[in-house]
């Protein structure tokens, strides 16, 4: 199952677009097929999932968008994963996934200031959540961020602007052109921003069910 560390703060809004169906009529399609194909109701699924009958009927007919917490819930009363929803999306004829300029998923962070944006870049294929890559831009100087604590390892690219970045207790100023990896267990987050507009692509990879066992 996806981790829900980075997922449960965040608020989605499916604006990804491609020559395929959106991902509203994508996902709602899914969900229906699945649910049909387990013989349950919209009562059955939205009672398990804890949302409205008219929620889910919604989000099935592609009418309006929803979070990914929700997508969660969903997928748990269908009895799969959060990512085999999005499984075949985009998918002719190969596994590559083009993702043009601007066109990411774009997510926001719940309880946090206007000012920042999130995209996500390429979701994964599997069963297994095995890496999420965003583009951050942040444009409101003011912005105070949180500590993010998530499994794995984190990359992250400066692109512009520059601020500190904790991580645990060392403070590292990032400008254009500059790297940072480091584990992503230890509590970290951006500091104070120096110079807006801030972009840079981060990178996060879970590690394999049993690489530690």
């Amino acid at each position: 199952m996806a981790p829900l560390y980075w997922f449960a703060a965040m608020k989605i809004r499916l604006e990804f677009m491609t020559n395929s169906p959106s991902l509203e009529v994508f996902l709602g399609k899914a969900i229906r097929e699945k649910r049909l194909g387990h013989g349950l109701t919209i009562a059955d699924v939205s009672e398990r999932a804890g949302i409205s009958r008219g929620m889910l009927s919604k989000i099935e007919n592609a009418q309006t968008a929803t979070s990914l917490d929700t997508l969660q819930r969903i997928a748990s009363a269908l009895g799969v994963s959060l990512s085999m929803l999005f499984r075949d999306f985009g998918i002719e004829g190969g596994s590559a996934q083009h993702v043009r300029n601007g066109q990411g998923m774009q997510v926001v962070r719940r309880g946090t200031k206007s000012g920042h944006t999130y995209h996500l870049l390429a979701y994964d294929q599997g069963p297994t959540k095995t890496f999420e890559p965003f583009l951050i831009t942040i444009d409101n100087q003011g912005e105070i961020f949180p500590d993010f604590e998530h499994p794995g390892t984190e990359f992250i690219y400066m692109l512009e602007g520059r601020m500190d970045y904790r991580h645990g207790e060392q403070i590292y100023t990032l400008v254009p052109g500059d790297s940072l990896t480091f584990r992503g267990e230890i509590p970290h987050g951006p500091g104070i921003l120096h110079e807006v507009p801030i972009r840079f692509v981060t990178v996060i990879v879970y590690p394999i069910r049993g690489d530690f066992e």
